[in-house]
Order: C-alpha cells, then structure tokens, then sequence
C-alpha cells in the first residue's frame, strides 16, 4: 500500500513523519543512507511517541531515554544499560519493510512469508519528468471511495460543467453501456457510449486489487486519410485509495504520459489538479486536506447549479468528496438499489469477497504477481461505431 509520497521525507536524516495506515499507527523516516523505515509510532520501552525521535546515524533515536532502531526494527543502541549488557540483542520495534517508486513510499503491512514482489505498474517506470503525483485526504472508507471512481456513469452528471451542453461526450448519452472483463489482476471493463455521427465514445477502465483504478484521459479522433489521427498525446490517470482505517482514506493521484517524445510540465499538471479541486490553493496549508469540505458544504453556490452546473460544487475531485464523504463513512449498502451500469461495482464487490476467501484458506489473492498487470492500459477515445 502506498504509505506517503517520497517528497514527504526529502533528505536523509530528515523530520520523522506520522502514518496512519490499515489502523495502525507508524512513524517513517530516511535514514543516513536514504533508506526508509517504517516503525510502530512507540517506543517497545516505555511507549514513548517515536514522532519526537531524533534521526541520526542509521537509525531513529527515542529522545525519552535514546534508544536506537534502524529501518529493520533492530535496537542499534541501548544506552540506559551498561556497556556489558547483550539486552539490546533482544529488543525491536514493530518494523514493516517499504519499497520507494513512483514518487510514493510503498508498505507492506503483512505476513513477511507472503510478501509479494513490489509494485510494477508502467507509470512506475515512465521517467520523473513524464509522471505527477499528489495526495488528498477523504473522509470516508476506501470501498466506497473506490467506487466512485470505477462508476463511469456518474461523470454525465456529477461532473456536468456546461449544463444544456451536448458538447461533452458524456452529456450526449448519459446510460453507457458496460461490460465488464475478470481478469487475475481484478478487472478492465468497456463503457460504450453514442456519440452521434456514426460513433462510439469508449472508456477502458482497469481495476487492480485492491484499491487501484486506471483510466485514460480523453483524447479527441478526427479522420485522416481512412487512419485516426490524435490531435494531443494520451495521457493515463488514476487513483489509489489507502485505508487510513475503517473510516478515513489517502487518495494519491496519478498523471502520465505515455508518449516518450511529450514530458508532462509540473505547472501543466497543477492546472489540471486545480481543475479537480485539488490544486495547492484548494488545500488547507500545510495539509493534503481540501478548503472545501463536509464542515462548509463545500462552498455549495445553489445560483451557479441552477445556471452553470450540476452541483454548484468546483472542482471534479470536489464533486466526488461531497457525494461519498456525504453518504457517511460507511455506507449501509444493505439498502442500496443498483441498476445496469453498476456492473463494474457489483463484480468488485464480489472480487473483494473473493479474496477474503482466498486469504482465509491461506492462499494468495488476485494482483500479488506484477506480472499480471505490469503492461496493462485504459482508453478513452471516440472511434467508428
């Protein structure tokens, strides 16, 4: 699971961080070498916060009586004891092992006998000047966070920004139809759409287990000489919702290129954070938080969605967080009523229940082997029908 992003922990020797993850929490810090420690967020003597601890020398130091673990969780310095004693030799820290690609510091949180290879996705390996990365925090459980963003359907409405348009593909037939392909890393589904003048408007959404979704940015065809011809460069994007716990989730958002001739410009990608809602001004200073939250209705203008869009909320990622933070943090889905275009919904559910079986009778679940979706795209493009 991504645990924070890499430009949380800048320099060797820096500020410890705080991290909440799968209910637990954990301190992480680089070490002298660059490496990254990811340790329970007290100390095993006297339960002192480690937040505090000095970082120095390999290791984080306890500043309540100095003791000393390296990234592996190993006490590397005891120095309430005589110089005789082995005690140290027996001391650890709860310590999980952590992975640094992508921008992101990845951690795996289970039993280290089933620890799968690390992440591989091919934004992972596009250069730094071809991939963005950013962070916003949600108030509301994963599950239903995750399936905002494999619904296709509610982009014809929740983010309708030109009300009365026909212009936006998504507009012009707002009942896609869907289908949707299980596949050993979750799932891709296809969502067809009319798109008038004898087409197709196609969005290929991937799912990766457990909390990924993978789509493609919009890119406009025209005919040319009997070949499609893209008037801009395709771009992938796509979400990975964290568990903080039962209630809370880090949604770390993603933005590629995928031509390697077209770099994406750092100040490309925050117009279109911006555009989301998640733009360095629409967050509260000094936190991955957004100015417009549940505690002011996410500044609501009821004239602007009588007149100019849906909701009246700004921003697209804005629009989500008011929908699925609004349901409560855990939705009762015991009285929900789905129709044709929640297939990809439905088959994640039952994917999910799937791999708690799987996991119960001791086997691996879906995903764990890169090799399954290191290569896999999504798409979106209008083509002949």
């Amino acid at each position: 699971q991504p645990a924070l992003l890499s430009s949380e922990m800048p320099e060797p020797d820096g500020a410890p961080v705080r991290v909440r993850l799968l209910g637990e929490d954990l301190i992480a810090f680089r070490d002298t070498s660059g490496k990254v420690g990811l340790v329970e967020a007290y100390c095993p003597h006297r339960r002192a916060p480690m937040f505090y601890g000095r970082n120095e020398e390999g290791g984080l130091r306890c500043v309540y009586h100095g003791w000393k673990f390296d990234v592996n969780g190993d006490c590397t310095d005891l120095p309430t004891e005589p110089a005789s004693s082995k005690m140290k030799d027996h001391i650890k820290i709860a310590a999980y092992p952590t992975y640094e690609g992508g921008g992101l510091i990845w951690a795996y949180l289970g039993p280290k006998d089933k620890m799968p290879a690390p992440p591989n996705y091919e934004w992972m390996r596009a250069p730094e000047s071809h991939c963005r990365m950013s962070k916003t925090y949600e108030a509301c459980n994963w599950v239903q966070a995750l399936e905002g963003g494999l619904d296709t359907a509610h982009s014809s409405f929740a983010h309708n920004i030109a009300l009365g348009s026909r212009g936006n593909l998504r507009n012009y037939d707002t009942a896609p139809r869907l289908d949707v392909n299980v596949t050993d890393y979750g799932y891709n589904y296809v969502s067809t759409r009319e798109a008038g003048d004898n087409e197709k408007y196609i969005r290929v959404y991937q799912y990766i287990m457990p909390t990924q979704q993978m789509r493609g940015a919009a890119v406009k065809w025209a005919k040319n000489g009997g070949k499609d011809d893209p008037h801009r460069v395709p771009k992938l994007d796509g979400h990975i919702w964290a568990p903080i716990d039962d209630e809370n989730t880090w949604v770390y958002n993603w933005s590629c290129s995928i031509d390697a001739s077209l770099e994406y410009p750092p100040e490309e990608f925050e117009a279109f954070e911006h555009f989301a809602g998640r733009g360095k001004e629409d967050l509260i200073p000094g936190t991955y938080m957004s100015v417009r939250n549940k505690r002011n209705d996410y500044m609501i203008d009821r004239k602007i969605q009588k007149t100019k869009t849906y909701t009246g909320i700004t921003g697209v990622n804005t629009q989500d967080f008011a929908l699925q933070e609004g349901m409560g943090p855990i939705v009762d889905r015991s009285q929900e009523f789905l129709g044709t275009t929640d297939k990809a919904i439905v088959t994640m559910r039952r994917l999910m229940l799937e791999a708690t079986r799987e996991v119960e009778a001791g086997r691996a679940p879906r995903a764990t082997d890169p090799k399954g979706y290191r290569d896999i795209r999504a798409f979106d493009a209008v083509i002949a029908a």
